[in-house]
């Protein structure tokens, strides 16, 4: 949880410090949408090879190196001091987040199997929580005119120091009883011929149909989740003619259910089970956006945001859980495939909404999303646990049971 909880913090640092560092750079609108695209394309890369390396050396070892690393690497883009070093930066930076951001799941799922019940969801909540402590320090650090360096630096010195605390704890191959996902699981150890084959195609025992549905349902959960993101306060602006602070408030509003929901999450997929959270989810969802489309008043329009973000609090997790545990032995490069294609629809679902709304408004631009959650909602089977290779305490337990 403090994992997550610093990656969402730091992550919030170069997003809350977005308009000093383009001033200070002197970056234009333009090639701001260039560098977040670079930004994201970097990310990708970075999960992919987190996951080819979280199948080779477990997902406590990934995960604690690309921690270690992003502490530093925030420091690029705060002390960039032109364009060009600006975008070195932030590759390096996506890179190593992506890398984290896969890591960090594949970790959550060894440890939510050791707990035997659902707590993917408040993993993520801490993520949130990081993400709002990470405002609010901007906020108060750029309002007493404390320097970017200096704020990012400190924070990065403190995100070490708390790793280096969380190290000992996370989950590892050997923890008792406490197998990683990523790790073979076959009792009787994968003959030669396995091994090389798992290196060849490292597909090789997975449901690849599954895994493609899990991945599609990612890009569609994630659509709708960056949308809510990157249109929620713009929606309230244009189509209602409000202030921006009205606008800022449907956005506060979105974020704040979606953290505090996530909290609750894990309760009721414990007891109902994650199809029902996700098809729940993806209703409720369907049910908030469809209300902000078609509100009369501002404040209507509000609430339907704060129903959206309540209803798409506990879905990707049950989707990166399912990922997780498609198979033992190459776990880790499923995560990124799912995760990958999620973090896909986040960047493209703003972009496909700005294409229909320059055309027809906002609010019909949003009907996309409508779509999206139908989706998840048909495809929400593609949750179900299903069974998985285990050996030595994981394999009694199983087999008690």
């Amino acid at each position: 949880m403090a994992i997550f909880f610093l990656n969402g913090f730091l992550a919030a640092l170069w997003v809350a410090h977005i308009p000093v560092i383009t001033a200070r750079t002197e970056t234009s609108h333009e090639q701001l949408g260039g560098l977040l695209l670079l930004l994201g394309g970097s990310a990708f890369v970075g999960m992919q090879v987190s996951g080819h390396a979280l199948d080779r050396f477990g997902s406590r070892t990934t995960t604690l190196v690309a921690a270690t690393l992003l502490c530093p690497v925030m420091i690029g883009p705060a002390v960039a001091s032109n364009t060009v070093a600006l975008a070195v930066a932030l590759a390096l930076f996506g890179f190593v987040n992506g890398s984290l951001d896969v890591s960090m799941n594949a970790q959550a799922v060894a440890v939510e199997r050791a707990y035997r019940r659902p707590i993917m969801s408040s993993f993520h909540g801490f993520f949130s929580l990081g993400g709002l402590a990470g405002s609010l320090v901007v906020a108060a650090t750029l309002w007493a005119q404390v320097g970017v360096a200096a704020t990012v630096g400190v924070s990065s010195l403190l995100g070490l120091i708390l790793v280096a605390v969380c190290a000992r704890s996370l989950v590892a191959p050997d923890g008792g009883g406490l197998v990683d996902v990523t790790t073979p699981s076959d009792a009787a150890g994968p003959t030669v011929d396995d091994e090389s084959t798992a290196k060849a195609r490292w597909w090789h025992g997975l449901d690849l149909r599954r895994l493609a549905v899990l991945a599609a349902v990612a890009f569609a959960l994630m659509l709708a989740e960056g949308t809510a993101y990157d249109w929620s306060a713009l929606q309230i602006v244009e189509d209602f003619g409000t202030r921006d602070a009205v606008g800022a408030v449907a956005f506060g509003a979105f974020s704040a259910a979606m953290t505090i929901a996530r909290f609750g999450i894990d309760p009721i997929a414990a007891r109902l089970g994650p199809v029902w959270v996700v098809r729940a989810g993806s209703a409720l969802g369907i049910c908030g956006i469809t209300l902000a489309i078609f509100a009369p008043e501002p404040i209507i329009a509000i609430v339907g945001w704060t129903i959206f973000g309540v209803g798409l609090a506990g879905l990707i997790p049950q989707i990166f859980t399912a990922a997780g545990n498609l198979t033992a032995s190459s776990s880790g490069r499923a995560i990124s495939t799912v995760v990958g294609c999620g973090y896909i629809g986040m960047l493209s679902g703003p972009a496909i909404v700005g294409f229909i709304a320059g055309r027809s408004g906002v609010s019909v631009g949003l009907t996309p999303v409508i779509g999206a959650l139908v989706f998840a909602l048909v495809a929400a089977p593609v949750v179900r646990p299903a069974a998985r290779p285990v050996s030595g305490r994981d394999a009694h337990d199983t087999l008690e049971g």
